[in-house]
């Protein structure tokens, strides 16, 4: 494992904008209402050794960690949030989160608030570190230090009794090279970890209260995100590593997604924008229903919306344990082709994450999907195979033009990727490219994911260069 590096610190001093700094991205979503963070979020980062330093210094890896304000309920005086969910009922939840992060880490980076001196709150964390015997792990940080002026208010935080604080700014990016340099210093007397890279990326997605932190962990099994029966309790995208059976991936937990006219503030909009991000950088998408409940909208516009994008999915049915014994998964497909026609080819797994059983199917099935999405067929395999597909039933015309097919080629992998040039693309458009996929699905190693078809004329120089030419006179 690599080292972990844990940002903590009451709500709404910048941890998230400080760990976006030091991962030098957008991860973690910055608002200024107070409990938005409540998951550990966290990323691998690289952080190379000072410029004055040794050039045989090599750069470190660390996992850094993003972690929800610790009292929440109690440091805003307020009940719910936004969004008219109980903080009090999330706040042991959220608490938990932190004290697991610290408990692994190797650094914990205390923030605290410049701009807002020390509070009751912050002395009352720096009690929590010290019982825990962390001290000799904590690094100082004040954040908010937006000017010179500020600087004397960073020095308050000495009375915490942690030693010299760091003073930041993660709005102007001043005070972050010298804590970088700091954080190498430490990562240095540490014995260098290696990352093995990972195979596939998961990014599991579907309406709220399907069950998508719960089977995160059932993977990991122990708590990593927040399961709650409160809906929309994940609102960030939460990457969690897994190394298995000699096998690496990451499953990435994103935000319950419901229709737009029901978002109820900006941060469903970021956790939102979260989402389809997720679904753009992951390899495979787990598309979880909730075998309890029909299939909604919310459900057929994200099976739309991994189909448009071409995205190997394969459908994860839960809470299969609460459904009448005396359904069977035979029903449940006939059921779910007719409700998403648009994924009738992507394999179905049924689970129950709350018990686990199913769970290492789904994900067995994702690496079966990334491993189909990311074979090349040969060409001369699809000239045969398009050529034979065509005489056994080629395009209508009403007038009466004969399909001819020059040449057929893979092009790319995730998704396979099939070029044709042909001498009218559109006598192969619409119910013609739908019986085409069709029959290879029947016949390529890649049936279960999307196939991309690529149809393009004959351009006219290559016309002319089929064509005899005359010999020139001398």
């Amino acid at each position: 494992m690599l080292p972990l590096i844990a940002i903590v610190g009451r709500p709404n001093v910048g941890k998230s904008s400080l760990f976006n700094r030091l991962a030098g991205e957008r991860i973690s979503i910055v608002d200024p209402t107070p409990g938005v963070t409540r998951d550990r979020i966290s990323t691998v980062i690289t952080i190379t050794p000072p410029a004055d330093g040794d050039d045989d210094a090599m750069p470190r890896s660390a996992e850094i960690c993003d972690t929800g304000g610790f009292g929440i309920y109690a440091a805003e005086g307020q009940r719910f949030d936004d969004a008219g969910k109980d903080l009090a009922t999330l706040a042991p939840d959220i608490e938990a989160q932190i004290f697991a992060a610290v408990a692994g880490a190797a650094i914990v980076l205390f923030t605290i608030d410049a701009q807002s001196g020390i509070t009751a709150l912050d002395e009352q964390i720096a009690q929590l570190l010290r019982r825990a015997g962390s001290t000799d792990r904590v690094i100082q940080v004040a954040n908010k230090v937006d000017g010179p002026s500020w600087e004397v208010h960073a020095l308050e935080a000495a009375s915490l009794g942690f030693g010299d604080t760091i003073a930041v700014s993660t709005k102007a990016g001043s005070g972050i090279r010298r804590l970088n340099e700091l954080l190498w210093k430490r990562l240095a007397q540490r014995p260098a970890e290696e990352i093995a890279s990972a195979e596939m990326k998961v990014a599991i997605v579907g309406r709220r209260n399907a069950g998508k932190s719960s089977l995160v962990n059932a993977l990991a099994g122990a708590p990593r995100v927040i399961v709650s029966e409160i809906a929309g309790t994940t609102r960030d995208s939460v990457d969690v590593r897994f190394e298995s059976d000699g096998r690496t991936f990451i499953a990435i937990d994103t935000a319950g997604i419901r229709k737009r006219k029901s978002w109820a503030d900006d941060v469903e909009f970021y956790s939102h924008n979260r989402t389809e991000s997720a679904i753009r950088r992951a390899d495979v998408a787990l598309l979880l229903l909730d075998a309890t409940e029909p299939v909604s909208q919310i459900e057929k516009q994200l099976a739309g919306e991994l189909a448009e994008a071409f995205k190997p999915t394969v459908i994860v049915v839960n809470k299969w344990d609460l459904v009448d014994s005396k359904k069977k998964t035979s029903d449940y497909l006939d059921y779910l082709t007719q409700e998403l026609p648009m994924l009738n080819f992507a394999p179905m797994v049924f689970i129950s994450a709350k018990t686990g059983d199913g769970t290492a199917d789904a994900i067995a099935m994702a690496f079966n999907l990334h491993t189909q999405a990311s074979h090349r067929e040969t060409t001369g395999k699809l000239n045969v195979l398009v050529q034979k597909i065509l005489t056994e039933r080629g395009p209508s015309s009403k007038l009466g033009t004969m399909a001819k097919i020059y040449y057929i080629s893979q092009i790319e992998t995730n998704p396979p990727t099939i070029a044709m040039v042909v001498n009218k693309p559109q006598l192969f458009e619409g119910s013609y490219e739908r019986y085409l996929l069709n029959r290879l699905r029947e016949e390529v190693p890649y049936s279960e994911v999307p196939i991309k078809l690529v149809f393009s004329a004959r351009r006219r120089d290559q016309d002319d260069s089929s064509r005899p030419r005359r010999a020139k006179k001398v």
